[in-house]
């Protein structure tokens, strides 16, 4: 039986993490760099919950200088089985407005610069991101929030943007008519390294404005996004508190394979590999390469 280990990676708006008890803050060290943050590891009621700040305490760390690799590494290293990404967002359509929850369950992947795989020379994997989501994590989300009686939506299409900057209008009516739902900066490649460490990932993406495309709202800034996301997150953390408190013991198989992600899908042979490359594998890949 391979324990549950719920990690709750906290984004713009989210800091900490109330309700978490017998807190000890663990700075991890990995291979792949420096993490956002400490680690902040305790429990809520039985379930061992991991949590970091992906920006920093402050928010000191842009999008794009997150260290997505080193976060997913340390939270692998951790013992993190079900990865959930609080999320702040844009949204497309008018019905999922400001204030609401999000359950997305695609991506579509727009950012450019940033260290998307663990994988690459002398180690080369292919993992299948058909369905990102774990479906069950986020079945678990959506029966939490019924509970606490928050909003969601479940179900839509992530766009992640590098950013830093918001949309220009013209991209913002592009992704409508493209059929998008949400747009954001952070969750890939996030989710991408996620899948590659079998780590089960679900978004619950903060709705905290219209974008730009919307006739009635004015262009997004700063301290709009803030005064939103502020509010969002102690939903967020009753939320994430009732879902760890159901939370199995023992981790779930996932309906769409993330837990064996990796099941047949290293390429290069094995007198071929690069041993520095495995070192830094140790964590994200050891149960194939050792297996």
């Amino acid at each position: 039986m391979t324990q549950a280990v719920l990690g709750v990676m906290g984004g713009s708006g989210v800091y900490d993490l109330p309700g978490l008890e017998d807190v000890r803050e663990e700075a991890v060290r990995s291979p792949w760099g420096e993490p956002s943050d400490a680690l902040r590891i305790g429990r809520i009621g039985r379930t061992k919950v991991v949590f970091l700040a992906r920006h920093g305490r402050g928010h000191r760390l842009s999008p794009t200088g997150i260290n997505y690799r080193a976060n997913i590494d340390a939270m692998k290293r951790a013992g993190v089985t079900d990865l959930v990404s609080l999320s702040a967002c844009g949204s497309f359509r008018s019905e999922l407005h400001p204030g609401l929850f999000v359950l997305v369950d695609q991506f579509v992947d727009r950012t450019h610069g940033r260290e998307s795989s663990f994988f690459g020379n002398g180690c080369v994997a292919h993992v299948s991101l058909a369905h990102p989501i774990g479906p069950a994590l986020q079945g678990r989300i959506a029966d939490a929030a019924q509970a606490e009686e928050i909003a969601v939506h479940r179900g839509g299409t992530y766009v992640c943007m590098e950013g830093p900057q918001f949309s220009s209008y013209a991209e913002s009516t592009t992704y409508k008519a493209q059929g998008y739902d949400v747009i954001g900066m952070t969750n890939m490649p996030e989710a991408k390294l996620a899948r590659e460490a079998e780590i089960t990932y679900a978004t619950i993406a903060m709705v905290t404005d219209f974008d730009c495309w919307h006739p009635g709202h004015d262009a997004v800034d700063v301290a709009a996004v803030v005064a939103v996301a502020r509010a969002n997150a102690d939903k967020a953390a009753r939320l994430v508190a009732r879902l760890a408190r159901d939370f199995p013991e023992a981790r779930e198989a996932c309906p769409v394979g993330s837990d064996r992600a990796l099941d047949g899908s290293i390429m290069t042979a094995p007198a071929q590999r690069d041993p520095a490359l495995l070192t830094k594998l140790d964590a994200v890949a050891g149960r194939v390469l050792n297996g």
